[in-house]
Order: structure tokens, then sequence, then C-alpha cells
């Protein structure tokens, strides 16, 4: 018997952390509420109040572009150099 792991949507997390910011409500309150464990509400908050600087940040989809043509090079560039491994010793260079 398996227990699949719930995934909440993005606007969930946020709409559920939104709620934990306010203080309106404990967040054991907010658990019963969403349905969802409390140590979950915490990291969301946690990870909201962390982040709420990029969402003020212009230049963040430009470097999430850059960082994932990097990557992208970087992969590449371990390709060719195994190619070349490969192709050297059969070679016999």
């Amino acid at each position: 018997m398996s227990n699949k792991r719930k995934k909440y949507s993005p606007e969930f997390k946020a709409k559920v952390a939104l709620a934990a910011l306010k203080n309106e409500q404990t967040i054991s309150e907010l658990s019963q509420q969403f349905g969802v464990h409390p140590n979950m509400i915490s990291t969301w908050k946690k990870a909201l109040v962390d982040n709420a600087a990029d969402t003020f940040d212009k230049n963040q989809k430009y470097r999430k572009n850059v960082d994932k043509k990097i990557d992208e090079l970087h992969r590449q560039i371990g390709q060719l150099k195994v190619e070349n491994d490969f192709l050297s010793r059969k070679l016999g260079f």
C-alpha cells in the first residue's frame, strides 16, 4: 500500500502562505482550514518571505535565461569532450 504525496499548485501555496503572513489565524487554524500540515504552512511562509525580493527584481527572467544557456553549453562541452576522448582512443592518439 503506497501513499502518494499530494501536489499543491503554486497558487494554492501562495494563498496559504499569505494567509499565514496576515496573522489573522494561527498556523493550526490555517492547517485545519486548508487541510495542510502546519510544517508545510511554515515552510511555504518562510519561502515566500525569503523570495519576496525576487518578485521585484527586473533582471530575474534574464538571469534565469542566462543560467539555462550556461547549463546547456556545459552539457555540450561535456558531450564533445566524451566524443573527443572516444575518438582519440579509437585512432590511437
